[in-house]
């Protein structure tokens, strides 16, 4: 696996992304479910990390082609179509050459990154990981039998401490992280390699993520920092096409025993050797095809996020609020304010009747976690009610 040369990115292609689509009724989390996480039904929602959008129009094209052929048996991942797709999209999005022989199938990112744990560590091993973090990442390893070890983002010391413990077996990695929107640079990748390497650390790398970074920052996959050591890049077409209901994801393993162990445990252990067809489809078709909307797209969110900052800097200046580096989720650090969780919340659920995620959700008090992954109107709206609420709260008073 070597580094390419990155392409200049194409030109947009305009689609329609302020057009509301009206989401209740369809089983979905964000929207019909809200009540199971807020107490309350009929919220507009900002919370888990779906967009509003529909998806790329290829992917839909291709969906509905696959459906009309009627037939719905067993299939394969393991074939050029899918592969090359794979290597394709590393190539022409991430400048970066990938072996198909060392790409894996898997029905979901935290599927895989729980079959990983579990093949490079014991039951009570430690399990570092940055913080703030996703909060599914704690749930999995405690799930797993694993002792979870937190460490703050730019604690370089901290991490080598960690890494250093005896018992510590895995980095799982988020990149870019999850919930600030984090760009690992590649002089930060390089030394976190070279620490995992000293230390004999196996590093799961979740990207699911990637291709949402915003200009000027690169994401940078592990595949190019990772050598000869144990590590897995565990990714999915499903956050930056919307797709996640197709379930799917895939990874790459570059040790063939690793990677042999992960598969007989997928196909012999689990029973999914057979992958979700559509979710094949769904991929190959927004690797092959979608690119120019996800160009789109990005810079749709690029307009959200600097919608988000424009409010919140002439409401509050000294938050000095900045869009995060990739993704939708805006990641707001409301401590200069002084402003109570609890009572945060209160407001945005009973007076402004919205849901936005609270930084307590990803260990991180005093922030809140703001999907704008939506049409503008829907971002307009959520900044808003935020802002409303933080001045009832004396947020505009405080130092």
């Amino acid at each position: 696996m070597t580094e390419r040369s990155s392409p200049s990115a194409p030109t947009p292609t305009p689609y329609d992304f302020d057009r509301p689509v009206d989401r209740h009724g369809t089983w979905c989390t964000q929207w019909d479910y809200v009540q199971d996480r807020f107490g309350v039904p009929d919220l507009l929602p900002f919370t888990i990390s779906d967009m509003d959008f529909e998806t790329a129009p290829e992917v839909l094209a291709a969906l509905r082609r696959r459906l009309e052929h009627g037939v719905l048996g067993y299939s394969r991942w393991r074939q050029d179509d899918f592969l090359s797709a794979v290597v394709h999209w590393y190539a022409s999005r991430h400048g970066t050459d990938v072996d198909p022989g060392t790409v894996v199938y898997g029905p979901s990112v935290v599927y895989q990154i729980s079959r990983l744990l579990r093949l490079w560590s014991r039951p009570g091993d430690g399990v570092v990981a940055h913080t703030p973090m996703y909060d599914a990442f704690p749930k999995t390893v405690a799930a797993s039998g694993r002792r979870l070890l937190p460490c703050p983002l730019d604690d370089w010391a901290e991490l080598e401490r960690l890494l250093a413990l005896p018992g510590t077996s895995v980095l799982l990695l988020c990149s870019p992280h999850n919930p600030t929107g984090r760009v690992w640079s590649a002089g930060e990748l390089d030394r976190m390699a070279r620490l995992c390497a000293r230390y004999d650390v196996a590093v799961v790398s979740d990207e699911i993520h990637s291709d949402l970074a915003h200009a000027p920052h690169v994401h940078r996959p592990w595949v190019r920092h990772g050598g000869d050591g144990r590590w897995a890049v565990v990714t999915s077409a499903s956050k930056s096409f919307n797709i996640p209901a197709l379930t799917g994801s895939y990874g790459i393993i570059n040790d063939p025993e690793s990677r042999e162990a992960y598969l007989r445990e997928l196909k012999e252990a689990d029973g999914l050797s057979s992958p979700a067809v559509l979710s094949l489809v769904g991929h190959i078709a927004a690797y092959r095809e979608g690119a120019p909307w996800l160009d789109a797209l990005r810079g749709y969110l690029a307009g959200n996020l600097a919608l988000v900052a424009g409010r919140l800097r002439e409401a509050f200046p000294h938050l000095d609020w900045r869009p995060p580096q990739a993704g939708y989720l805006a990641w707001i650090d409301l401590r200069p304010l002084g402003v109570d969780d609890e009572e945060l919340q209160r407001e945005l659920v009973r007076v402004e009747k919205v849901a936005i995620m609270p930084g307590s959700a990803y260990g991180s008090p005093g922030r809140v976690r703001l999907n704008v992954g939506c049409p503008r109107s829907k971002a307009e709206a959520g900044v808003a009610a935020l802002v409303r609420a933080l001045r009832r709260l004396g947020g505009p008073e405080r130092p």
